[in-house]
Formats: C-alpha cells, structure tokens, sequence
C-alpha cells in the first residue's frame, strides 16, 4: 500500500468509492480505479470488500453512519434548535458522500438488487428522524416521513445546487414549523 498509512487502507478504499462514484456513476466504478484513486494496488479492493457489491454497500454504510452523525438529528438541546444543525455543513464538507446516495437510489430503478440496499438505508435515515422527533412527543410514522422526505429533499437542493443560505433559511422553518406543532399538539 504506497502512500498510504497501515491500517488506513480500508476507509481510503471506501472514500476512493464514494469519490468516483459521485462524479462517474457506477459504469466508472472498477477495482483498478478505485485502487489508483485510493493509493494501493488494485488487490487490496478484493482483499478487503471480495466484489464489487460488498464494496458499494458497505461505502454506502460508511456515508450514511457518518451523514446520519454528522447531519446532528439528534441534539441534547430542547426543543427542535438543534434539529439538523449540520446538515448545510455536511454537504458542503462532504458533497461526494451525498451525490454517491443519490447516484446509488437513482441506480437502484435499473439495478433491482440495489433495492434492498437503498431501502435499508433510506429506512436509517427514517428512524434517525423518528427518534429525535418521537423525543419531542411527535411520535407520528406519516410526520415522520413527511420531515424525513423534507430533510432528503433539501440535502438534495444542497447537493445539486449548493445554495447554503436558501438551505439554511428552510431548514430553520422546518424546526419552526415542528416547534408550533408540537407546543400546538401538546397544548
């Protein structure tokens, strides 16, 4: 492994994954250019992940683990202030791992065995949502998906168009609009 530090291998292969395929799609995605984009030799992709499918679900692991932690859904703050406080901040750090997402959901209508896959991890990030909204007493499945749909909807907008105020901005009258009803629903 030329270039890079022992034992770092694995996640640099993991990231090297994320990189091309949010910038090629998956028809760019080969053992010998996630390895040349990694800084190792081509064996150490099979070593590690053994094919191809292995490789994409377990980046897609990685960026959601991380997205999930970094977006801050749950905050120890009360009320909703904290709600996604990260989530401009993710995007803008990390675009790859999110047009990786996108890339892979879009791939998962052609490719019907990334479906499972792409269920699973939209289904984390639902029960991330339901988690810090049930905190607050919204204990609702259809909230759930609506803040959830809103949520993916402006990591999207973020991701395509990178307008970090326009994000900004809806983000804080989603955490409005969550506050009201809650006050509303407890009152």
């Amino acid at each position: 492994m030329s270039g890079v530090a022992y034992g770092s291998g694995r996640q640099a292969l993991l990231e090297a994954t994320v990189r091309i395929v949010a910038a090629q799609g998956l028809r760019g995605l080969t053992y010998r250019a996630v390895a040349a984009e990694a800084g190792v030799t081509h064996g150490s992709v099979r070593y590690h992940f053994g094919d191809r499918a292995t490789l994409i679900e377990e980046a897609l692991v990685y960026c959601v683990e991380r997205s999930i932690k970094e977006t801050e859904l749950t905050s120890d703050l009360p009320g909703f202030d904290g709600f996604a406080r990260g989530l401009v901040s993710l995007v803008v750090t990390d675009p790859d791992a999110q047009a990786f997402q996108y890339e892979l959901m879009l791939e998962a209508r052609r490719r019907p065995e990334l479906r499972d896959t792409i269920r699973r991890v939209n289904e984390s990030y639902r029960v991330a949502t339901h988690q810090e909204l049930a905190r607050h007493g919204l204990d609702d499945p259809d909230l759930t998906d609506l803040v959830y749909a809103a949520l993916d909807g402006l990591v999207f907008q973020q991701t395509a168009f990178a307008d970090t105020t326009r994000t900004e901005r809806a983000v804080e009258v989603l955490r409005q609009l969550l506050e009201t009803y809650a006050t509303a629903r407890s009152a």
